[in-house]
């Protein structure tokens, strides 16, 4: 059974290589999902996986890449009927 997440991720999120860092670690840790700005200058992501590998990720992006800051994260468990496949960006919304 896959753990699935919903991440916002709140800070100096945009303009810092977030969605690529991101994209890079999940793929690293053999998640599916995706990540995505927000107009209001958060970053959101779907993970999907494991448990141990969903939780590290959470705790990555806790950090983020060297030129973030990430002043807080919300975590909100999902439950997609169609899980995701790769790790992608999707458009802003």
């Amino acid at each position: 059974m896959a753990l699935q997440a919903r991440l916002t991720i709140t800070g100096r999120v945009q303009g810092v290589g977030y969605r690529d860092w991101a994209m890079a670690t999940g793929r690293r840790l053999g998640l599916a999902g995706w990540v995505r700005n927000r107009r209001d200058g958060a970053v959101e992501a779907l993970i999907v996986g494991d448990e141990a590998a969903v939780g590290e990720m959470i705790e990555a992006c806790r950090r983020g890449p060297a030129l973030a800051r990430v002043d807080g994260i919300d975590v909100d468990p999902i439950d997609l009927d169609i899980l995701p496949e790769g790790f992608t960006r999707l458009p802003t919304v």
